[in-house]
């Protein structure tokens, strides 16, 4: 039986190209990048290398990307860093009530050591207002930190206009791209972002490698202390497989992009189409247009996402249910909640994320397998059945 990936959203699979050059950096790359002799210097050449091609996609320059071990690390370095550098100026932080969990979480241990965060409400498709982000500045504010596109309903927030009204009150800003870089374009300069997180494994590069871009002369508390690297902001001895991989990832997604999304829209319309016309009480969340080019967030009444999705992966195909940082957890998802969604629909959410490795054919397959299964799950459902009794 063929194995279907429809979960790229959580990770992507790393592209051949990609492990080509990791092998090359194994094999040929075993030096410190910090050492003065030949073995060093020619890893510090090839982390250079990367450091360009990363800062190439985002529209910065190389030496304001920081390498980090993930997204969630970029994004905790951020909202951390920032804070404390700057809380002689003010202790607010403004967010929204749709961010990841590795947003959300630091600035509950910030709150703690007497930081105020104010959390901005989305409306029914996930967008964020920009009125609504102004509104909520005062004179303590010091940073912004606000999503551009969220991984779970796909929903793409207007961070332009977002980023100024930032400018406009002098606040630091900071964006989490993870879940658009390499996807969408990405411009730093436009958005008029002091920081911004990206992550290596959602652009068919290497999990573990991520990078925080930070504008020069942004202060910033380190991170990790200990030695030179990353400008002194990072200590550690650099993940050079890693970095290179992540920088030949980016350099292959800044020049595939616009190919790579007119080959997955299709695609994705294909399959939410067909779902909406073979499957009733079925709802599309997040914005039905502005939104990720390989993204379909479903609720299904009547059924649990977990059972969906282990019905699926025994017919092989993956998706996900929800966040793959919360797909674990046994609860309503904290994005569908803000957008107002019921938590007894919630509960029936499934995410399809797609990839350049599907097809028309992993398409039809879905579209074959799914509806016998939500029949299924729903015959043994006894809220679907007291539904039909009261339509009789």
């Amino acid at each position: 039986m063929e194995k279907i990936y429809l979960d790229h959203a959580s990770c992507t699979p790393i592209h051949p190209s990609v492990i080509e050059s990791m092998i090359d950096s194994i094999n040929n790359c075993y030096g410190n990048p910090s050492n003065l002799h030949h073995f060093g210097q020619t890893a510090n050449k090839v982390v250079k290398s990367a450091r360009e091609k990363v800062s190439s996609l985002i529209g910065a320059k190389a030496d304001e990307i920081i390498f980090t071990a993930s997204g969630s690390e970029a994004n905790n370095f951020a909202l951390r860093g920032l804070a404390l550098a700057n809380q002689k100026k003010g202790k607010h932080i403004i967010t929204s009530k749709i961010e990841h969990f590795s947003i959300l979480n630091p600035l509950k241990r910030l709150e703690k050591v007497g930081f105020k965060v104010t959390h901005i409400p989305v409306d029914k498709y996930g967008m964020i207002d920009p009125d609504e982000v102004a509104k909520a500045i005062t004179p303590e504010t010091i940073l912004i930190s606000i999503m551009h596109a969220n991984t779970e309903v796909g929903t793409i927030e207007p961070i332009e206009e977002i980023g100024k009204v930032v400018k406009e009150h002098d606040v630091l800003f900071h964006v989490d791209a993870v879940a658009s870089t390499g996807s969408i374009p990405v411009d730093v300069n436009k958005i008029m972002a002091d920081a911004l997180s990206l992550s290596s494994n959602q652009f068919y590069g290497p999990p573990g490698v991520g990078a925080l871009f930070l504008r020069e002369r942004t202060r910033i508390v380190p991170f990790i202390e200990g030695g030179v690297q990353e400008g002194g902001r990072r200590a550690g001895t650099e993940n050079i497989p890693g970095i290179v991989g992540m920088g030949k990832a980016a350099e292959l997604a800044k020049k595939e992009m616009e190919t790579r999304t007119r080959a997955l829209i299709p695609l994705r319309d294909k399959l939410l189409n067909g779902l909406m016309n073979s499957i009733d009480h079925i709802h599309l969340n997040g914005h039905p247009e502005k939104r990720l080019p390989n993204n379909i967030n479903i609720c299904l009444e009547y059924v649990e996402g977990e059972s969906i999705l282990l019905f699926l992966d025994m017919k092989g195909i993956a998706v996900s249910s929800g966040s793959a940082c919360t797909s674990r957890a046994l609860k309503s998802s904290h994005v569908l909640s803000a957008m107002g969604v019921e938590d007894s629909i919630a509960q029936g959410s499934i995410l399809f994320s797609l990839g350049i490795d599907n097809s028309e054919e992993h398409i039809e397959y879905v579209l074959e397998t799914l509806p016998p299964i939500i029949k299924r799950l729903r015959e043994m459902s006894p809220l679907y059945e007291d539904s039909q009794n009261r339509r009789k």
